[in-house]
């Protein structure tokens, strides 16, 4: 005789939401890198004009090497801010972390010295660093 008693056997899976066919967490994920890569190519088109014809008013050659380094560091940062975010602070906050970091360092810009100029380039630097490698 079978019994009406469910299998206790079966697995249950857990339905997940998606939006379009696609996980929810991806839209935030594509939104995130979407104006993270707007603000840095923005900004890195605007760099030189404003280093040269700007309150800094450097030379090609002053303009250019400033340029490279900071295009240089963005690049190399996240590497470190890969292990940094692996041993001791986590995905999570690493993305927050670098998000604050890079909003800061947008926001600093817009002050009309060179000190936070310099710092705001740092920190848009620094933030890259934490926020590429863990988004």
């Amino acid at each position: 005789m079978s019994s009406a008693a469910p299998d206790s056997g079966a697995t249950y899976v857990p339905t997940r939401h998606t939006l379009f066919g696609h996980p929810t967490g991806l839209f935030a994920l594509f939104f995130a890198e979407m104006w993270e890569r707007f603000s840095y190519y923005g900004m890195r088109a605007l760099l030189i004009f404003y280093m040269q014809k700007g309150f800094l008013a450097y030379s090609d050659g002053e303009a250019y090497r400033v340029y490279g380094a900071y295009t240089s560091l963005v690049y190399m940062t996240p590497f470190i801010g890969g292990m940094v975010a692996d041993r001791f602070l986590g995905a999570r906050r690493a993305v927050v972390l670098g998000g604050f970091l890079m909003a800061a360092g947008h926001l600093l810009m817009t002050l009309e010295y060179d000190l936070p100029f310099f710092t705001a380039l740092g920190l848009l630097i620094v933030g890259n660093g934490f926020f590429k490698p863990n988004i």
